[in-house]
């Protein structure tokens, strides 16, 4: 274990001890926000990327050698197990090469080579490899044997030919070299099936593409591979075909005579049937994989920035979920998002019926002395919102909320749990409403994958998509931190040490008990134990709490600490949280303990400042410009408001208010170079831009940010449409540095060696 420990501090560049006390701490049941928020000490200050680095590193590793343990039982049993193989097996340090060093020797189905050898055709393929100055001919007529199925010279010698295609395509080396170069000289290229021309129209942009395996970014290689999924387009990786066979034949054939003529042919045999459609499979698995792992990055990010918008709080709120023919549904909400009443309005429908629609309007907002009014930006919303402006109504704040993901929530176990007698617009309306005044506890009912952002989350692996996301989702709503009185048990999921079991007992806990009066009374919920109140209390606020800590973000297990602190002062502790020259006077290092340093001691201190702080940003009212409701209004030139809803490697897309985010190329985003959209921008923040270009047929918008906003030039080269960021090139064995010239008997007792 040490050795892993050893392995990944070096790639993560910190101390060897922080990664083993880091992975105790995980092995132990300790989650990541706990690890980075409460035990600063103990791991060193790692954040939670390192910490979650750590965890997922060392899982690669102990499945790294849970299949080396299978691999080397597995060799042992067949009795192919050599000190050499083993050191081989033993050192190898990625999965891949693990299986490059076990593929010679790991059962397989019948192929053409098992059968050549059968027939007792693998002395005549060791003959061969020898490449002497011999008849191939002469020599494979000595193995024609009817009884064994070989009738002919020619049979022979294409049996061995297969037995030596086969022992090429596999060894480890010419694999390591050959993915090395499909990797770093192949091509991606795509064509469009004949016929599919206007099914595919959104893939266009591939009906004839090609472009590099070394640098395809991880939003076309994902574009083509669902073009290829949905039978509109035709992908291939193609290598340099001729660079391969030479580089098989460099490393094989050591003579110029008939055997070695004979040992081309296999080459050329082994290759075409073998090595290279393995090599494509294997490319094609390392550029998704790691076009997913890029992709599923970007995703969580989004989803953190989104989960992490600015709540408009506690507010009385009435959400609007537009509509044209089927009508507005109306509801009302109170401070805490409960249900007050709900109706249909029709404002679009005709001027008896818009008149009606004002005075239910009119009538609702007095009734609930109405705060704020959110309206879905979905199809009518932006002529819902001209209308509810038009109304004028005093002191409200008027807002276009995201609705993506309410239907999804609207048609789930969770709303139909929460208003079960309530039709799916009605929970729709009610889901836009709380978005706004919290977008984190009303987003964590919906799966991660419905919320709006990223394009691409079908596409990638599933399993690592929701384990990001997961991670993401719990990582904000700990940033955050939860009320524990009014939480949904959605949200309380989330909370370090919870899940879903333990959150729906702390709410049936409360629902028959009354509300939480203190943290301690955690440990009597049902299945609550110390490990996990140890994990989750920190997390967990109860507002107008009668020990004001219980108000913080200060862990009860230093609430002690703190008592000592007041004590010492001869004060209060919330007389400590209330008075600034109180905590100036502190001098922390007198409290310094083996488990509790300055960083717990500086955390506990910013706690005790503001407690409970709410880590998310300032809401800020915002509207889209008047009279621009469609793409079809849009002008190049045109300067406008927008929200950020996407951002990708090559841009950000920007909702301007038109049913069609616009996109901001990573050119016009400013007028300074910058590799990355997220150096200046982030999801859900207000922009001005610039139209620069508009096509109504396809729905594309090109947008600026610059100061001078020029419109982009007729022969830029641009990028597909409905595109995701760039990845990083991935990482593999680098190719082997060629070694001297040797003399062909050493290079053939090399070869006879490794062949039998």
């Amino acid at each position: 274990m040490s050795i892993h420990y050893k392995k990944i501090a070096a790639e993560l560049s910190i101390a060897e001890k922080q990664v083993s006390a880091t992975s105790a701490l995980l092995d132990e049941g300790a989650t990541v926000p706990f690890i980075s928020r409460y035990r600063k000490e103990v791991t060193g200050e790692l954040d939670e990327v390192e910490v979650a680095a750590i965890r997922d590193r060392m899982q690669q590793l102990r499945d790294l050698d849970k299949r080396r343990e299978a691999i080397l039982k597995s060799l042992t049993d067949m009795g192919k197990l050599t000190p050499e193989l083993e050191k081989q097996v033993n050192e190898a340090e990625t999965m891949v090469s693990l299986e490059d060093i076990y593929l010679p020797y790991r059962p397989k189905r019948k192929t053409r080579a098992t059968t050549a050898r059968e027939k007792g055709l693998q002395p005549l393929a060791d003959l061969l490899m020898e490449q002497k100055r011999i008849d191939p001919e002469t020599e494979a007529a000595k193995y024609i044997d009817e009884e064994k199925g070989v009738k002919s010279f020619e049979e022979a010698l294409a049996g061995a030919r297969d037995i030596i295609a086969e022992f090429i395509s596999e060894q480890a080396e010419v694999r390591t070299r050959m993915r090395s170069l499909f990797i770093e000289k192949g091509t991606f290229q795509s064509k469009v099936i004949e016929g599919k021309e206007q099914e595919g129209i959104k893939y266009k942009d591939y009906f004839d593409w090609t472009e590099p395996v070394k640098t395809a970014p991880s939003h076309r290689i994902l574009a083509m591979r669902r073009g290829e999924k949905e039978e509109i387009l035709w992908l291939d990786i193609k290598p340099v075909e001729e660079e391969a066979v030479a580089l098989l034949e460099d490393s094989f054939v050591i003579g110029n005579n008939p055997s070695a003529d004979q040992v081309k042919q296999a080459i050329a045999d082994g290759y075409k049937r073998l090595l290279k459609p393995s090599m494509e499979t294997e490319v094609r698995l390392f550029t998704k994989k790691a076009a997913d792992e890029e992709a599923i990055r970007v995703f969580a990010e989004n989803a953190r920035q989104l989960l992490l918008s600015a709540p408009l709080g506690q507010k009385r709120t009435m959400a609007i979920d537009p509509g044209f023919r089927t009508g507005c549904k109306v509801v009302c909400l109170d401070e805490q998002g409960k249900l007050l009443e709900y109706t249909a309005i029709f404002p679009h429908t005709g001027a008896g019926q818009a008149k009606e629609a004002e005075k239910t309007t009119e009538f609702l907002f007095k009734k609930y002395n109405i705060e704020a009014i959110a309206i879905g930006n979905g199809t009518a919303g932006r002529e819902t919102e001209v209308f509810v402006r038009n109304l004028n109504l005093p002191g409200a704040a008027i807002v276009m909320v995201n609705e993506s993901g309410a239907s999804i929530y609207s048609a789930s176990d969770v709303a139909r749990e929460e208003f079960p007698d309530k039709d799916v617009t009605v929970r729709g309306a009610v889901s836009i409403g709380r978005r706004l005044m919290d977008p984190l506890a009303e987003l964590v009912k919906i799966d991660p994958k419905s919320i709006g952002v990223g394009q691409y989350q079908h596409d990638v692996d599933q399993t690592k998509l929701q384990t990001s996301l997961d991670d993401t989702v719990m990582s904000c709503v700990n940033a955050v931190g939860v009320e524990l009185n009014t939480a949904s048990k959605q949200i309380l999921a989330y909370v370090s040490g919870l899940g879903p079991q333990l959150a729906q007992n702390i709410v049936s806990y409360r629902d028959e008990n009354g509300a939480f009066k203190h943290r301690s009374e955690l440990k009597k919920v049902p299945r609550l134990g110390d490990k996990a109140f140890e994990q989750a209390a920190g997390f967990l606020r109860i507002r107008d709490a009668k020990d004001p800590l219980d108000t913080s973000g200060v862990h009860p297990e230093r609430y002690g600490l703190v008592e000592q602190m007041a004590k010492d002062l001869k004060c209060s502790v919330k007389d400590l949280m209330s008075d600034d020259k109180l905590r100036k006077s502190i001098p922390l290092q007198k409290y310094i303990t083996p488990d509790a340093g300055l960083p717990t001691l500086n955390d506990i201190m910013a706690e005790l400042a503001k407690p409970g702080r709410d880590p998310r940003e300032q809401f800020e009212a915002f509207s889209f410009t008047d009279g621009v409701n469609s793409i079809n209004d849009l002008k190049v030139g045109m300067k406008l408001p927008g929200i950020v809803t996407n951002i990708t490697n090559f841009g950000a897309f920007v909702d301007i208010g038109v049913h069609q985010d616009g996109l901001v190329h990573l050119s016009q985003i400013t007028n300074r170079f910058i590799k990355d959209a997220n150096e200046v921008l982030k999801v859900q923040q207000k922009v001005e831009v610039t139209v620069t270009e508009v096509d109504v047929n396809r729905k594309r918008i090109s947008l600026s940010m610059k100061e001078n906003s020029p419109k982009p030039a007729p022969n830029e080269r641009r990028e597909p449409a409905n595109q995701q960021r760039n990845f990083q090139k991935p990482t593999y064995n680098k190719k082997p540095e060629p070694q001297p010239e040797s003399d062909i008997a050493i290079k053939l007792a090399a070869l006879k060696d490794k062949f039998r």
